[in-house]
């Protein structure tokens, strides 16, 4: 498991392990992903499985005779199995034949087996067929009844106007009384035929909801079960819970996810302070194609996600000494905006990058708190719309709420028109046109937040536009167009195979981390909500 690394005299260890949410790996996890990628490569076994995705990680760690060596771990499972002599072991193998996970894997199973058996068998076919069937025949010939009985009505009223005598009319009126009485009969037939039929298909409905039931309560049994086998361990020695961990995570749910503790970084983890080895350094990268709707890239090194992980990792690095997450670094350092334009309604600013717009987790510095520092007499400021911490450009501010409020309706109604500017990484990528429209649907990845992901079926309309401007070697310089304010959209056009396939430099949630995110938003348009004159503000680019 542990595997020596060859070690220049001149190459220092890192001074803190490196913080799993956001890092530049260390020449030394570079050197180790080398070795992992090299060692998969030559599992022609593993091509298929691996070519649809799947991600690795590394921990250099020092051993008990101060050997500087990696661990290498996979996320979930491979080849059936949680096994194999060049990773470490799973936390917990839920894979073992013979442990409770798999025998209750194998009821659950069963249950499924036997739904599946009453939904395709022949006898409830053959009821819910019937049941279709005689529900269409019988309104229809009610329908033809009903019909029938208005021309006969007809007919009776034309006859009613020269009948003079009582027979007539007393044979006209019983005519009617009898197609009325027919009619509730031909309808009472036909709903205790329909009755009958559901009776019987409501019996095999029942019992494939009762055996649905078993399997929700079985599976959520298993699963609470399982968690309870997953006993993290931290620098201190310190043993914790999933779910005790989850519980004191107040922005994550009570029950965590499916599949959490079976991630690379928190296997690496336990199994360095199980077997007494320091943590040095530590990366994750992707092997393979992205996963449907994500954006993941081959041999991209990635932080660790934040939907299973954050809760356990936060326990798990107790007692190391961690670098700071950079991006709150980045978030507090003093950020002034530039005034673009100003005058008793509007402010509309330069917003560096690495600056929130609003208050946020990380941090409190943000152009909503500059604004209100430097206006205390307006009854805002309110920030109209917002960029990504990691966006430079312009930004408006109202200085009071109803102008905001004509304003955002102004973005709703898409009256305001923005142009960013962005590098894009070429790697010698051709594929993306002088100018093009892209339409795909975003929604939020609630396992792996902030990031969003394409989704055709949940996600939100998403429309972006835009014109190619230069090309070099090393980046695509381009114009972007939004037409609609999802969140993450430009990043996720850009980076998406299914969009330009080319990822905006500097993105580091989808493409690769550089000295900042290279996306600019240079102009905006729109008519101002007070004097109703039109504006259209620029700020350079600054790359």
């Amino acid at each position: 498991m542990f595997h020596r690394l060859k070690i220049d005299e001149n190459t220092e260890l890192p001074a803190k392990f490196n913080n799993p949410f956001c890092y530049t790996p260390h020449p030394l996890c570079l050197a180790a992903a080398d070795e992992v990628r090299n060692y998969i490569a030559t599992r022609t076994d593993w091509y298929d499985e691996l070519s649809q995705g799947k991600m690795f990680g590394v921990l250099v760690c020092e051993n008990a005779s101060g050997e500087i060596g990696y661990l290498a771990a996979f996320s979930g499972n491979l080849a059936h199995s949680n096994n194999h002599p060049f990773f470490v072991p799973p936390v917990y193998d839920l894979l073992n034949p013979q442990g409770f996970f798999k025998l209750e894997e194998s009821n659950i199973s069963s249950i499924n087996h036997r739904i599946s058996e009453l939904q395709n068998s022949a006898d409830y076919q053959n009821i819910v067929n019937e049941l279709r069937a005689k529900e269409t025949e019988g309104r229809q010939k009610i329908d033809a009844f009903r019909q029938q009985m208005k021309a006969d009505k007809a007919r009776r009223d034309e006859i009613r106007k020269s009948a003079t005598d009582k027979e007539t009319i007393d044979s006209l009126i019983k005519e009617s009384q009898f197609q009325k009485a027919e009619l509730k009969r031909r309808e009472r037939d036909l709903k205790q035929e329909l009755d009958r039929l559901k009776e019987k298909a409501d019996a095999f409905k029942n019992e494939i909801e009762q055996l649905k039931q078993e399997r929700k309560q079985r599976s959520f049994k298993l699963q609470m079960q399982l968690f309870d086998e997953f006993r993290l361990l931290n620098a201190k020695g310190e043993a914790r819970g999933i779910c005790a961990l989850f519980a004191e995570s107040p922005s994550h749910p009570d029950i965590p996810p499916a599949g959490t503790g079976e991630c690379a970084a928190p296997k690496l983890l336990q199994y360095a302070y199980a077997n007494g080895f320091r943590p040095v350094a530590m990366a994750e990268f992707w092997w393979g194609e992205s996963p449907k709707g994500e954006i993941r890239r081959h041999g991209n090194f990635y932080p660790a996600c934040q939907g299973k992980c954050a809760p356990l990792l936060r326990h798990m690095l107790i007692g190391l000494d961690v670098e700071d997450n950079q991006r709150v670094a980045e978030a507090s350092r003093n950020h002034q905006p530039k005034v673009i334009y100003e005058d008793e309604w509007l402010l509309v600013v330069d917003k560096p990058s690495g600056m929130l717009s609003v208050p946020g987790k990380v941090s409190e510095v943000s152009v909503y708190q500059w604004a209100a520092e430097h206006y205390p007499e307006a009854t805002g400021p309110l920030v109209v719309h917002r960029l990504d911490m990691a966006t430079s450009g312009l930004l408006v501010i109202a200085k009071n709420k109803d102008v905001c409020a004509m304003m955002q309706r102004m973005f709703e109604q898409r009256e305001v028109r923005k142009k960013y500017v962005a590098l894009l990484e070429s790697r010698g990528n051709l594929a993306v046109n002088e100018s093009g429209r892209i339409e795909l649907p975003l929604a939020p990845d609630y396992i792996n937040r902030p990031r969003q992901k394409v989704d055709f079926v949940n996600g939100k309309t998403a429309v972006t536009t835009y014109n190619v401007l230069s090309r070099t070697d090393d980046y695509i310089r381009i114009e972007l167009f939004p037409h609609t304010g999802r969140t993450h959209q430009l990043r996720v056009h850009c980076a998406s195979i299914q969009g330009l396939n080319a990822p905006i430099i500097g993105d580091e949630l989808y493409g690769t981390r550089a000295s900042r995110l290279f996306l600019h938003a240079e102009q905006i348009t729109f008519v101002h909500p007070v004097t109703k004159k039109s504006l259209t503000l620029e700020s350079k680019t600054p790359f």
